[in-house]
């Protein structure tokens, strides 16, 4: 930091380069607390796959910057820290407290992400609240009807053990008593307790680099270039989202179905763009589903802001300010913002996915030159727990599995890819068979999956899993019965498929299921492919492509879509 001089004054205009320079010191802090969470965890969810996420926040609990982690933990986390904050009654915080936090109604995703908040104090003598740091992890199995906490539930309690805003920390003391019943209400507490510590640990060292640059640079001068990082950030979204013509761009897409047997839902929103700020109405939405589909209203709001963050670009800071020019309007009692108690597990994986496609077919009709058509729409998420005769303990192994993303303008949809409100990474066949009583059987990418067009959509992937020991499986997917569409005339991509393949002969699963296996038992999920993009070239690809297009809009069989 050439030119940066121990306790910078605070009246000094701010220009650009500096903004910049501190957007990147913050960042910083974010990125180094997930590197600590990773390298310190004991599951391989999140040493492997990486399915945590941290961010850094202002006295006020607004996010100044995030780690590139994973967009549907990032986007919901301010709603849990303002949650944590609330513990305080308004009151100041004590250095060493941490809080912990999971409830969906409160700012979170799904039980297994676990949320752990701190205030960060700077100064010569620790003194002076500066602001928080957050992590969020996904702990494979937080207790519940199955293992991996996400069943074809039809309420909350089904789903684990909810905690509400507590100390998990106080004053630097750990609360052994909090920990214990966290720990004897999941299948897995070693785990459990090991993931809690790298949390912990990432904690101490977003704490230690703040205090750090508060060090260097002065408190109050720190202070003053996070508000400006804030306001810049602001002013520069706006600017961007003056892309999106003014005016209403409505469209609606569909659940499979209601993660009870009940039939598709519809997902629908207007979206206003007047003058650079968006309006994202889902009025119309589904009311709130009988099984775990429901998305909180958190979740929502995340997935709005990651489509409204791609129109901006990459050199927008990510952060609270970004989001000042998006006004997200969630009816209460619908699948995007149910009432407590209803379960939510499948909406944080399977329905921001889909309010993320459907957001994505409403710019397509405002700026079609800019819009992809859809992704695999899916995080297809396969759990597989039982018990390890190798080590006499139980076992839970969690998944999401890469598809195919759609096309765009300027080119292909990429092949075997996590896409839009999940960033993370695949599990090793080496790591997953070192760590579970698990063998894999296929790993490939599910050629000609992605839909024809002009720029063709990426193809997704298989992955065959044979279970060593008797165990209980759960698959939560999407993108079975609807194929993820295709833009501008592309073709849609193919539809996923889920099969039990017992003693060699195969059946074909439901999109969400729980089942019992025995020891040699295979499960083969079949990952779609993303929408192409444009009329494929040819007369006779024209055609196919225009056949393609009226059915790839994401309407079931039979009902008119709105776009």
């Amino acid at each position: 930091m050439v030119g940066y001089a121990r306790g910078m004054t605070t009246s000094a205009p701010i220009d650009a380069f500096e903004i910049e320079v501190f957007r990147h010191l913050f960042t910083s802090v974010a990125e180094e607390m997930g590197v600590t969470v990773q390298r310190s965890a004991h599951s391989p969810n999140i040493k492997e796959r990486r399915d945590h996420s941290c961010a850094v926040f202002d006295a006020d609990g607004r996010m100044v910057a995030q780690a590139a982690h994973i967009p549907v933990h990032l986007g919901s986390m301010p709603a849990s820290v303002a949650a944590a904050i609330e513990v305080y009654g308004g009151g100041a915080p004590s250095p060493g407290d941490v809080l912990i936090v999971n409830d969906p109604y409160l700012g979170g995703t799904h039980l297994p992400d676990i949320t752990t908040v701190s205030p960060v104090y700077v100064g010569a003598k620790g003194r002076t609240h500066w602001g928080w740091v957050a992590t969020r992890a996904h702990h494979a199995d937080v207790g519940g009807l199955a293992p991996g906490s996400m069943p074809p539930s039809t309420e909350l309690y089904h789903e684990g053990l909810v905690i509400p805003p507590l100390k998990l920390v106080e004053a630097g003391r750990l609360d052994e008593q909090l920990v214990e019943i966290i720990c004897r209400n999941v299948r897995t507490p070693e785990e459990r307790r090991g993931d809690l510590d790298a949390q912990l640990a990432s904690h101490r060292v977003g704490e230690a680099r703040l205090q750090d640059f508060a060090r260097r640079y002065g408190a109050a001068a720190l202070r003053q270039r996070a508000e400006a990082l804030l306001d810049y950030s602001a002013r520069l979204a706006q600017a961007r989202l003056r892309v999106v013509p003014d005016g209403v761009y409505r469209y609606t897409d569909y659940l499979d179905d209601d993660g009870a047997g009940g039939p598709p839902l519809p997902i629908t929103v207007a979206i206003h763009a007047r003058g650079g700020r968006l309006r994202f109405d889902f009025e119309g939405t589904a009311p709130a589903a009988a099984g775990a589909l429901n998305a909180p209203e958190a979740v929502t709001r995340s997935a709005a802001a990651y489509v409204a963050r791609c129109l901006m670009g990459a050199d927008v800071p990510a952060n609270d300010g970004a989001t000042e020019p998006l006004d997200i309007v969630v009816p209460e009692g619908s699948v995007l913002n149910p009432p407590r108690p209803h379960a939510v597990a499948a909406g944080n994986v399977e329905t921001s996915q889909r309010v993320v496609d459907v957001l994505w077919g409403a710019l397509a009709i405002a700026v079609p030159a800019l819009a992809p058509a859809a992704s695999q729409g899916t995080m297809n998420n396969l759990i597989i727990g039982g018990i390890d005769p190798r080590r006499n303990r139980a076992f839970t192994y969690y998944e999401t599995i890469a598809g195919g993303s759609g096309a765009g303008p300027t080119g292909n949809g990429a092949d075997a890819v996590q896409v839009a409100m999940t960033n993370t990474l695949n599990t090793p066949i080496e790591a997953m068979e070192l760590a579970y009583p698990l063998a894999a059987r296929r790993y490939e990418v599910r050629r000609g999956s992605g839909g024809r067009g002009r720029h063709r959509g990426g193809d997704g992937v298989i992955r065959e899993i044979e279970t060593l020991v008797p165990a209980t499986a759960t698959i939560v997917t999407e993108r079975r019965l609807y194929q993820p569409w295709g833009a501008a005339g592309g073709g849609p991509g193919r539809s996923g498929a889920n099969v039990l393949v017992l003693a060699g002969e195969e059946r074909r699963l439901p999109g969400k299921a729980s089942l019992q296996l025995a020891a040699g038992d295979r499960i083969r999920i079949e990952t779609p492919g993303g929408g192409g993009w444009g009329a494929p070239v040819g007369a006779e690809e024209s055609r196919q492509g225009r056949a393609s297009a009226q059915v790839a809009t994401g309407a079931p069989p039979g009902v008119k879509s709105p776009a």
